[in-house]
């Protein structure tokens, strides 16, 4: 009797103690959220725009630091080391939007005349200058932030710089009374110069019209003369 009696209270024990490791190593597997598991313990976690410095120990709390200049932490953690803070690079086309904190990354825009072709799932992270159109095309839709410029090349009998949002057509020299020197091409218009095509006839007019002018003030005066020596007579 005494012999079960034994045997039972072991079994007691064993459980009991099962029950106990089991316990404890559940609790230390499921740390607070605010907490942080090293080895069978839960250390407080530090908070964001801070680092673990040293871990917790039975006696002593979490020692937690800042996170030097040019890096940051935007979460509590254990342990983790702060994250190095994005470079807006000029370079890459880049500018800062915000700037980098001891708790959040900084945030980069594209340039002015530049657009993002690199995203991540904060910002851009790189850009690329807008194409600049050639002489004789024309810009058909201006750059945007997200989106290059877009180009298309000039018809027939028109002309654009590259700077332009459409082509113009060339100019007809015979039309403004000039003659053709040069003939226009996609980027320059027609060069025009030389003489009129009318000049003697213009001259001819021009002419007529001072020989007119002339006779009517040679008129004038004769009439005056004529009225002047019938007056002393």
């Amino acid at each position: 009797m005494m012999f079960f009696n034994v045997q039972f209270m072991f079994r007691i024990y064993l459980v009991l103690f099962h029950m106990y490791f089991i316990g404890n190593a559940f609790a230390s597997a499921n740390c607070h959220q605010t907490e942080y598991r090293i080895g069978e313990d839960c250390c407080p976690a530090c908070p964001a725009g801070m680092y673990v410095k040293q871990h917790c120990t039975e006696f002593t709390g979490t020692s937690c630091r800042p996170c030097p200049e040019g890096t940051y932490q935007d979460d509590i953690n254990g342990g983790r080391p702060c994250k190095s803070c994005t470079n807006c690079n000029a370079g890459l086309g880049l500018k800062v939007k915000k700037v980098c904190t001891s708790t959040s990354d900084a945030l980069c825009e594209n340039l002015d005349g530049y657009f993002c072709i690199y995203y991540n799932r904060v910002g851009c992270i790189a850009a690329q200058r807008h194409m600049v159109c050639s002489p004789g095309q024309y810009i058909s839709q201006r750059g945007t932030a997200d989106k290059d410029t877009e180009c298309i090349q000039c018809a027939n009998g028109t002309f654009s710089d590259g700077t332009s949002s459409s082509c113009q057509p060339h100019t007809i020299c015979e039309s403004v009374g000039l003659k053709q020197i040069q003939p226009g091409s996609d980027s320059t218009d027609s060069e025009c110069g030389g003489h009129y095509v009318y000049t003697g006839l213009v001259a001819g007019i021009t002419t007529g019209l001072i020989l007119v002018m002339l006779a009517i003030i040679s008129t004038i005066i004769l009439t005056v003369l004529r009225q002047k020596i019938s007056g002393k007579c």
